[in-house]
């Protein structure tokens, strides 16, 4: 009887050291790691390229694959050249309207273009990394104090969200981009207001 109680303690502690490693073992699995200091230019490429800035501000090319980032205007806004098709402005207000490339958007407000983002003299090339965090933190124009606001479809307001870190780190990686000379039309005021 003595033989058989003590294979089954050794047995029982040897399950509970068992289960208590497994759970050592999922517990470091699971343990926060400690952040890694990552290059800015890398971490706003990231940040650019995984929230969906190029669905607007780049321009777009048929390709027997669908439409495709065009590689050559990569964040470059809304062509400059580029007309856009006629619409029906009296049911504009119940609709939104993309170009195809949908670097302009037509709605109730009128109709914006996406801005160049590259550090072309036509794009950011004269902003300051304050002005871009301005921009995005409070919706303006330039982020300039005073100017207007920046229109839809446009969304800010979850870019806001970032920290002045992300922020520093896409601005970072905008100013390593090619720069592309594109001047992008200025906004367009609905006739129905």
């Amino acid at each position: 009887m003595k033989t058989n109680i003590l294979i089954l303690g050794t047995l029982s502690c040897a399950l509970l050291i068992a289960c208590n490693s497994k759970e050592k073992k999922t517990e470091e699995l699971y343990e926060p790691t400690t952040a890694i200091v990552e290059d800015p230019v890398e971490r706003g490429g990231y940040l650019l390229n995984s929230n969906g800035c190029h669905d607007c501000h780049s321009p777009k090319k048929f390709t027997e694959k669908g439409m495709e980032l065009d590689p050559d205007r990569l964040l470059s806004g809304h062509p400059a050249n580029e007309e856009l098709p006629p619409y029906d402005e009296k049911t504009a207000k119940s609709y939104v309207l993309f170009s195809m490339g949908l670097t302009s958007t037509t709605g109730p407000w009128g109709t914006s273009f996406a801005a160049n983002l590259t550090p072309h003299a036509t794009g950011l090339g004269t902003w300051t990394e304050d002005q871009f965090i301005n921009c995005i933190r409070k919706g303006l124009y330039k982020g300039l104090d005073g100017s207007r606001p920046l229109l839809p479809p446009m969304p800010w307001k979850h870019y806001a969200n970032f920290t002045d870190n992300d922020l520093k780190a896409i601005f970072a990686y905008l100013k390593t981009m090619k720069p592309i000379e594109n001047i992008v039309p200025a906004p367009i005021a609905s006739k129905m207001n």
